[in-house]
């Protein structure tokens, strides 16, 4: 059993995206959107759902070995108990998104999905590499009470795609009483704001009623300001998964005794932070004043950087279409190549001088790769694979060397000049 509900929502994703860049457009001029940030949360998405793809099923099977051994009755899986088995996953995701603010060794994951400086709905797919692997036995109970993995599934999918649509300035209210009892964007920008006021409010995913219940309910009142209150700065995925954990073992170094190097990992970040001597996360203090992070990504790499996403995706879409039919090391492979071209991404943005042999080394992996697989498990397709792959490759390393003998050309007459 391999839930896909995320593989048929990627076009919707896409649309969607595209409309709300459009609208936003014709009325703001954009304003809430920044090319380089809005692909870093899109290709932070695609890691999440390629290790996804990896852990998904050893996860299912720690569902069904709870159910198969220490259920204490059996719920099958009807209508009734579907929608009991989602307000339940609901619940606990609650406590999940609660704790991972609240612990640093959950926030350390899940401070990836509140990076971005902007709010639209990239940022809904911006999301950790590995939260979910981590967050994962708090939703053990549903087995255990005895929900068939079926309802299991169908409750994870509703709960996961429905918080897509809140993350969204388009949408200003709902009406009173949706918003007293469901999730909205006005609930949901006040959870992704650093303003002081709004820390540590709005944890539910679909009902707020959680919320209001736990006393974590706050309105949007004020313009929220969005980030981390110690912003990351970067376009790298890899760091972005990785950074909060090496403050936590910089901060541990500041502690003396192994209990409370151990504790550390269930403190706050603010403790953190106040242990680092930052304005950090530690520091519940935000300003609009403050400047966004951005750098300026030439025309032609943005074309490159668009077309290569827009690669990635189809590649994305076909890995988690097929990881059932692929053996371990084609598994393995693949995730690699596909974690290594989201750093590529990031390398082209942040102008990294080390992108351009990484790249090459990218490409020469890739083109065998791909079509040994392809004559391997879709033999009828290899004719077709092999010449587009060399033609695409030999397309983007052209590209990358002019624009690499450009770059030395006009280093060259700044240093004259």
């Amino acid at each position: 059993m391999n839930p896909n509900y995320i593989l048929w929502a990627i076009p919707f994703f896409l649309i969607s995206i595209f409309a709300e860049l459009l609208h936003n457009w014709l009325k703001h001029g954009g304003k809430d959107f920044n090319f380089e940030d809005s692909i870093t949360n899109l290709n932070l998405g695609i890691g999440s759902q390629a290790i996804g793809a990896l852990t998904k099923a050893i996860l299912i099977m720690l569902y069904v070995w709870v159910y198969d051994n220490f259920r204490v009755v059996t719920l099958e899986a009807n209508l009734l108990n579907t929608v009991l088995c989602i307000f339940l996953f609901d619940y606990l995701y609650y406590w999940a998104h609660r704790w991972g603010h609240e612990w640093n060794i959950f926030w350390g994951a899940h401070i990836v999905h509140h990076q971005s400086e902007e709010y639209n709905l990239t940022v809904a797919l911006r999301q950790s590499w590995f939260h979910n692997f981590l967050a994962f036995p708090i939703f053990l109970p549903i087995p255990f009470l005895g929900f068939d993995p079926m309802s299991f599934v169908a409750a994870a999918g509703i709960v996961t795609l429905y918080q897509y649509w809140i993350h969204t300035k388009a949408i200003k209210r709902m009406p009173k009483w949706f918003e007293f009892i469901f999730n909205s964007p006005a609930h949901h920008r006040v959870h992704h704001a650093t303003n002081e006021q709004y820390l540590d409010h709005n944890y539910a995913a679909t009902f707020i009623i959680w919320d209001r219940l736990h006393g974590t309910f706050i309105d949007e009142k004020e313009e929220p300001v969005y980030g981390i209150t110690t912003p990351l700065k970067s376009w790298n995925t890899v760091w972005a998964n990785f950074h909060f954990y090496v403050e936590m073992w910089q901060g541990s170094k500041q502690l003396k005794t192994l209990k409370e190097k151990l504790t550390l990992i269930f403190r706050g970040p603010e403790y953190l932070g106040r242990l680092l001597g930052q304005v950090s996360d530690g520091s519940k203090k935000a300003t609009s004043a403050v400047k966004k992070f951005s750098t300026e990504t030439p025309l032609h790499l943005k074309i490159y950087v668009s077309l290569q996403f827009l690669l990635l995706t189809y590649f994305l879409t076909a890995y988690m279409g097929q990881i059932e039919n692929l053996t371990l090391f084609y598994r393995c492979a693949f995730f690699f190549l596909i974690c290594l071209s989201t750093l590529c991404i990031g390398a082209i943005m942040e102008n990294k001088s080390w992108f351009y042999p990484v790249e090459i080394a990218r490409f020469l992996m890739f083109i065998p790769l791909y079509n040994l697989c392809y004559h391997t498990y879709f033999s009828e397709w290899f004719s077709y694979t092999l010449p587009f792959s060399i033609a695409i490759s030999t397309v983007f390393t052209g590209w990358m060397l002019i624009d690499l003998l450009y770059l030395r050309r006009l280093r060259g007459q700044q240093l004259v000049h």
